[in-house]
């Protein structure tokens, strides 16, 4: 099994934000002007602003999935799919990001803590399923034929993310601990550093400047991610 940085490490789990993505051209989760993509994020993601005015959120969303067309994996994302592939123990890669990249960079596991672009979900009969290209308040559930329960399969601020008893668990488990272009000031995955040090992991941040919880980690990559991934990962493999 390999060491890094003379200690033993098994089980890794990374965690990946909108910093992983930018350099494909995607819009970090925030701006310089505390909006997101021009748009307050209680006027775009919140139940709340589904429930008044569906026709700005679900057109938001629409937008936002179009444009995963327009934009690429970076060597960000083919570095952390190599380390899937390559390592000797087990890589567990939870994203708080909603689009594709990760899969079409190469990662075979992908854990969406946050949802998926390119699912929708209907609220009225539970069933998540593969997003149209565009759907609206007109659109009828393909499952139980209602119209207008769509809705983008994304964890709204004040939901609960997703498959988080998996992640805890693996978080509680892992020898290394790895954040990668998130600011750590989102919740519950800001907190995801103190639950795997307490348990004995090594963490590194890997980030373009200092992240709210930048102090929990013991080693810090600064820089872009295209760069800097790709030289954590060859020192974890070698």
């Amino acid at each position: 099994m390999p060491y890094f940085r003379d200690r033993f490490v098994d089980q890794i789990v990374i965690l990946t934000g909108a910093g992983v993505s930018a350099e494909s051209g995607l819009s970090t989760f925030r701006d310089s002007d505390g909006l997101w993509e021009k748009h307050d994020p209680m006027e775009i993601a919140t139940p709340e602003a589904l429930a008044r005015d569906p026709a700005l959120v679900l057109g938001f969303y629409n937008a936002r999935r179009g444009q995963l067309g327009d934009v690429q994996p970076n060597a960000a994302h083919r570095a952390l799919a190599r380390l899937q592939r390559e390592f000797e123990g087990s890589v567990f890669l939870v994203t708080q990001n909603v689009d594709d990249l990760h899969e079409r960079g190469g990662s075979g596991q992908v854990c969406h803590m946050h949802g998926e672009l390119n699912s929708m979900l209907c609220a009225q009969c539970g069933a998540s399923m593969p997003a149209l290209p565009t759907f609206d308040q007109n659109t009828q559930c393909p499952h139980c034929g209602l119209i207008g329960s769509l809705r983008p399969d994304i964890v709204f601020f004040g939901e609960m993310p997703y498959h988080m008893p998996d992640i805890e668990a693996l978080l509680s488990g892992c020898s290394l601990f790895v954040a990668i272009g998130t600011s750590g000031a989102v919740y519950p995955a800001a907190g995801f550093v103190r639950t795997a040090r307490q348990s004995g992991a090594i963490c590194v941040e890997v980030n373009k400047e200092a992240s709210d919880v930048a102090g929990y980690f013991h080693h810090h990559y600064t820089g872009p991610a295209t760069q800097q991934v790709d030289k954590l990962v060859q020192e974890i493999l070698d």
